[in-house]
């Protein structure tokens, strides 16, 4: 889930590296179960609620669930948001999933007090060609970007990443949101932007964990947010993609925390 992060502390014990990655392999198992479920037909409040169920199942909590954002609280369990949504859209009702759709699921969870966060968009086929590449171009690039987790590089590293791999596709990226570091709370430092210079940020250490997460346009990068509070949907009505990982830096090869195991 993006948003802006808050300043704790970058560096983990190894107590807590274990914690977390317990956490991260809930909110992944979550997330392939959801990935694996999603159809035609089905609501996008469907689709929350077996979430919930999911992570209840599994003995942890949501942590969208009753997330403050200024006087808002975000009502669902999970962030469900199609095609022109980019980010945190509320299970609903009256948004009934289609063929041809893009869906962006985003779990976060919160097991034995440390968080767990990823994201995928699934395509409900057959789905436009353009709206396929530009999904397939997003997850490319968080591959992309995961292989600059290294200690050593600096934050401005991996954000440049990103965007240098979208802006050969002439996508529009999305800069009101951002990754972040992951730990006790949902959002917390060091921030990363989906773009930016090389060389630029904090420093990349050993037992820093930290969700990258690009958010990607089909058409312009303009955002708006609706009447909800929290739905970010692109300004133009283009699709959009979301993908995430929760990485771990080590002295080798950075470890992805959420891939799922369980």
């Amino acid at each position: 889930m993006a948003k802006t992060a808050r300043s704790l502390k970058y560096i983990r014990s190894d107590e807590e590296i274990q914690s977390i990655r317990e956490a991260c392999q809930v909110a992944a198992t979550v997330l392939k179960r959801l990935v694996d479920s999603v159809e035609a037909g089905m609501t996008t409040y469907d689709l929350d609620q077996l979430g919930r169920k999911h992570i209840e199942s599994l003995g942890a909590e949501s942590a969208c669930y009753n997330y403050r954002s200024g006087n808002n609280v975000f009502p669902a369990y999970t962030c469900i948001s199609v095609n022109e949504e980019i980010v945190h859209g509320i299970g609903s009702l009256n948004r009934v999933i289609s063929e041809g759709d893009a869906v962006s699921i985003d779990v976060v969870v919160r097991y034995k007090g440390f968080i767990g966060d990823n994201a995928y968009t699934v395509l409900i086929d057959p789905v436009a060609e353009e709206t396929a590449k530009m999904v397939n171009a997003t997850r490319e690039s968080l591959d992309y970007a995961l292989t600059y987790a290294k200690a050593g590089n600096r934050v401005g590293d991996i954000s440049n990443a990103v965007e240098r791999f979208i802006k050969r596709h002439r996508y529009g990226i999305v800069r009101e949101f951002v990754g972040h570091g992951v730990g006790e709370t949902m959002h917390e430092a060091p921030q990363i932007p989906n773009f930016g210079r090389r060389g630029s940020g904090a420093l990349l250490k050993p037992g820093m964990a930290l969700a990258i997460e690009p958010m990607i346009n089909l058409g312009t990068a303009a955002v708006e947010i609706l009447d909800d509070g929290w739905t970010a949907v692109t300004k133009d009505g283009k699709p959009s993609a979301h993908f995430e990982h929760t990485v771990l830096v080590t002295n080798g090869e950075p470890e992805i925390l959420t891939i799922p195991q369980i």
